[in-house]
């Protein structure tokens, strides 16, 4: 699957994999890199362990276990069982509620800017799983069935107010996903890694003794070089962005950002958000949120909530492309690319 296709997929440039290197050492301990696929995309995962082993198994089975739950791409999963259901369902993961209740939590905190039921739009305007024709969309028809207000769920069940509701958490659940693998490396007495999900990350402690984690951010004007670089350490890191994830049909451009409250697609002068959480779940779900609420919004929103920050990409008012970055990032951003 490809989670979060429906508002992006924008890989972060990672600068410290630029280089492939299979173990390295930092003092007595070995620095070991895996890779894979998942999620319809890519993983890398360095970490370091004086016991010299290798999770690879292990990870993919995680991995595999969190498709079946929330991938839209596989018709077993759990998530695609509650969508064509008519109300309500019992959960079999473990990842199902967590998921929901951090949605519900970013969707309370920017009024409904981030709505995982917006599902029956993002099909019907040409951003789902199935092509459609964005033309052909009766928006006003569909926004009956939007609003995280028409679920309801606990830890053991979620029932949808009417049939024709649906979910959709490509916009959250990729971070999620890096948090689980996360968790499992933490729970092996690792303490020094960095995992990458499809440009989604986390890094704890750091790379080489006191030098953290060093990952890029891509040039949404340049695709493939980077505008930044941040450093990294006892930190989540996740980018979104709406230069890929677009199409243009009969002369008129169809962009991916969608406001679940209007049914709109938004014009907006942000290119990129990277949002720096504790963890990827909730800088995930922050970075979708942004794009629908604009640039001087987020900026607004963000200071009136110092756990989280931001560097923000847009198209200045001279139409040249700027970053802005909050106070808590300020040192551990630097710009690379040429104006």
């Amino acid at each position: 699957m490809t989670l979060k296709i429906s508002f992006a997929l924008f890989l972060v440039v990672l600068q410290m994999l630029l280089t492939p290197v299979n173990a390295e050492t930092a003092g007595d301990e070995r620095m070991i890199s895996i890779s894979g696929e998942a999620q319809g995309t890519t993983y890398h995962i360095k970490y370091f362990d004086q016991r010299n082993r290798n999770f690879k198994v292990q990870i993919d089975s995680i991995l595999t276990d969190f498709d079946l739950c929330l991938s839209l791409y596989r018709k077993d999963s759990e998530i695609v069982t509650f969508n064509n259901s008519t109300g309500s369902h019992k959960f079999k993961s473990p990842y199902f509620y967590p998921v929901l209740k951090k949605s519900r939590e970013i969707y309370l905190a920017t009024k409904g800017a981030f709505d995982p039921t917006i599902m029956p739009l993002t099909e019907a305007l040409g951003f789902g799983a199935r092509r459609t024709d964005p033309e052909l969309a009766n928006v006003d028809s569909l926004l009956q069935y939007v609003g995280f207000d028409k679920i309801r769920f606990d830890a053991r069940s979620i029932t949808k107010a009417k049939t024709g509701i649906r979910i959709d958490m490509n916009g959250i659940a990729q971070g999620y996903s890096v948090d689980i693998i996360s968790a499992f490396l933490s729970s092996q007495k690792i303490d020094r890694f960095m995992v990458e999900i499809g440009g989604e990350v986390v890094c704890r402690g750091n790379k080489n003794g006191h030098s953290p984690w060093v990952a890029g951010i891509e040039n949404p004007l340049k695709p493939g070089t980077l505008f930044a670089t941040a450093r990294l350490s006892d930190r989540a890191m996740t980018t979104a962005g709406n230069y890929h994830n677009h199409f243009t049909k009969n002369g008129r451009v169809f962009n991916h950002i969608i406001n679940p409250k209007t049914g709109s697609m938004e014009e907006s002068s942000l290119l990129s958000v990277t949002v720096f959480a504790k963890d990827a779940i909730t800088a995930d779900g922050y970075d979708t949120a942004f794009f629908v609420m604009g640039l001087e919004a987020t900026k607004q929103f963000l200071t009136q909530h110092s756990d989280l920050d931001a560097y923000l990409i847009y198209t200045g008012e001279n139409g040249k492309i700027e970053g802005y970055r909050t106070k808590g990032i300020q040192e551990f951003i630097t710009e690379t690319h040429n104006p």
